[in-house]
């Protein structure tokens, strides 16, 4: 992932390291104009400041586009996460940083790091505005309260109406059921929405007449796998792409829809609940077919809401209503936005103009 200098940033990019735990860290801090850089901390043996400029440019148009008062920012810790002790790694970083957070600098969790990490750096900085993600005993709103999945659900609504399609009985495949995708359809089901083909590692499950949520949750429970849902036809995970449905949800990995199956997806709406399930080309390869694509910075802002709520200090039903309004009202901008464009151009265009117009009014 390949970021150039250019006239949004990045601002920062710190490297850090203490001889006494070996903690080797970097800090980029991209734009800063709507508000402290905003991103999390992940902690892998191969990260690259390469990586972490990308992923902090990637930030500052993700909250833009959420319209929440934080900027960019992203940080990763070079370790192996099996066999370090992340709290000392986490605290060394916090250490070596610390003159930046949280007035330049806020973190939250990302790939191996958890709520702990977050009471950890947070308590090490001196200041429980340093992270979010925290736990729910030091003020926290924790993951596990499902906003991402709920701000999906809401936003697949609105994607189905500007489609002219009733979202009552609307048949859905979701890809993944993790932490968002079990909330997904949660709210998808509480919205009317009918899921026919549900995945996991062991394989896609199908099941015309849809599956009930408290029953899936509770398959899931007792058999560890979505697959062993009673009367559902189970397939392989591949499959799950390629079904005849109405609304089509990549959830859980990257790179899903390729060139080796882009021709056989037969949905008329995509919701990228998971970050880069598909190239930019294969999203434009969609929209020449006429599929509505909903891109991830869109669709699964419900997360980094959450997370603005609960710097701000929100109680959880607070923190529901606020993903609710803003990514509804997100969805409809960039897909009313995207009559000329694809919808990925649109959403970037006014995450782009925002940021422009928070650089223009502070002079820079």
């Amino acid at each position: 992932m390949q970021t150039n200098f250019d006239e949004y940033g990045p601002e920062r990019i710190l490297e850090v390291y203490d001889p006494k735990t070996k903690m080797h860290g970097v800090l980029v801090v991209h734009n800063t104009a709507r508000g402290p850089g905003k991103g999390g901390i992940r902690l892998v043996s191969d990260i690259t400041t390469e990586e972490v400029m990308g992923l902090a440019q990637a930030m500052t148009w993700k909250n833009a586009l959420a319209d929440i008062p934080f900027g960019g920012a992203k940080a990763g810790i070079k370790a192996d996460p099996k066999t370090v002790d992340k709290i000392a790694l986490m605290r060394a970083f916090a250490r070596k940083i610390r003159q930046l957070v949280p007035s330049v600098y806020i973190a939250g969790p990302d790939m191996n790091t958890t709520e702990k990490e977050m009471a950890a750096f947070a308590d090490e900085i001196g200041d429980l505005k340093a992270s979010t993600g925290k736990p729910s005993s030091i003020g926290g709103l924790p993951h596990e309260l499902g906003s991402t999945g709920f701000g999906v659900a809401h936003s697949t609504r609105v994607a189905l109406e500007h489609a002219k399609m009733p979202i009552s009985g609307a048949s859905v495949a979701l890809e993944g059921f993790g932490n968002v995708g079990t909330f997904t359809m949660k709210h998808l089901e509480e919205l009317g929405a009918k899921i026919v083909a549900v995945s996991d590692s062991k394989g896609t499950a199908f099941l015309a007449s849809g599956f009930q949520y408290e029953k899936a949750m509770e398959t899931k429970a007792k058999k560890g796998t979505i697959t062993a849902y009673e009367g559902a036809k189970v397939l392989p995970a591949a499959e799950l792409f390629t079904q005849q449905v109405d609304v089509l949800i990549p959830g859980a990995r990257p790179n899903v829809i390729t060139a080796q199956n882009v021709s056989q997806i037969k949905a008329k709406v995509i919701i990228e609940a998971a970050n880069i399930p598909m190239t930019h080309e294969i999203e434009q390869q969609l929209a020449k077919k006429g599929i509505l694509v909903v891109p991830d910075f869109v669709a699964n802002a419900g997360g980094v809401i959450s997370s603005y709520c609960e710097h701000i200090g929100t109680t959880p039903s607070q923190m529901f209503s606020i993903v609710k309004d803003k990514v509804v009202a997100n969805t409809s901008l960039v897909l009313s936005s995207a009559k000329e464009l694809r919808t990925r151009d649109a959403a970037l265009h006014i995450a782009k103009q925002r940021v422009r117009d928070a650089m223009d009014v502070r002079g820079w």
